[in-house]
């Protein structure tokens, strides 16, 4: 019997924290977003972490590095979204953008709205930078899975879609990889022209 192939796919894992990347306390954003992301997807993954700590400049370069030197398809950010004096990711984010895409960080204010009003106090934002995708997610690994899932009813069916269903699809339009996820934990949407047979090895 034939294998299905898939894309293979590099994603930058960046967790935005002074007191986590000084050793103070164990990172629990990488761990997070890579279990998630092996979850979700069929494609092969080659992650690229990066633990900073909460400095404009160095978040930037990091940005900066994984999309033009490492390669990568997709960044993920956590961290340093709010409105303390030392949240700086949406800045650092902005500055390396080439195209902002505000769907992403509207949408996941209005999961977040659904279990706390504070979400309104979160700057999330996403960018595009040549053929990279870049998009800040929430700090605490239970906000990263409610925002890339959306949310669901007892009997499994989505009520708010993630913002990750977005994604394989934006990454097809930029000249990236084709993403492919596993329905039971988000289902991707792409228009029935860009739905691509699956190959066979």
């Amino acid at each position: 019997m034939s294998e299905l192939q898939h894309d293979a796919v590099k994603i930058g894992i960046v967790s935005i924290s002074d007191r986590a990347s000084s050793g103070v306390y164990e990172d629990k954003g990488l761990p997070a977003l890579q279990d998630w992301l092996t979850r979700a997807l069929h494609n092969p993954i080659q992650f690229e972490p990066r633990l900073i700590p909460d400095e404009q400049a160095g978040i930037s370069a990091t940005l900066t590095d994984l999309c033009d030197v490492a390669g990568c398809h997709l960044v993920l950010t956590t961290g340093g979204t709010g409105p303390a004096l030392r949240d700086v990711t949406p800045e650092a984010t902005l500055a390396v953008a080439h195209k902002e895409m505000p769907g992403f960080g509207e949408q996941m204010r209005q999961i977040s709205l659904k279990f706390v009003p504070t979400a309104i106090l979160s700057r999330q934002v996403a960018v595009i930078r040549g053929r990279s995708l870049i998009i800040n997610l929430p700090g605490q690994p239970k906000a990263i899975a409610e925002t890339l899932e959306g949310l669901k009813d007892a009997a499994g069916q989505q009520v708010v879609p993630g913002i990750f269903a977005a994604v394989p699809y934006c990454i097809d339009l930029i000249g990236g990889p084709y993403l492919e996820t596993r329905d039971e934990v988000c289902k991707a949407f792409r228009p029935k022209t860009a739905i691509r047979a699956p190959r066979t090895a």
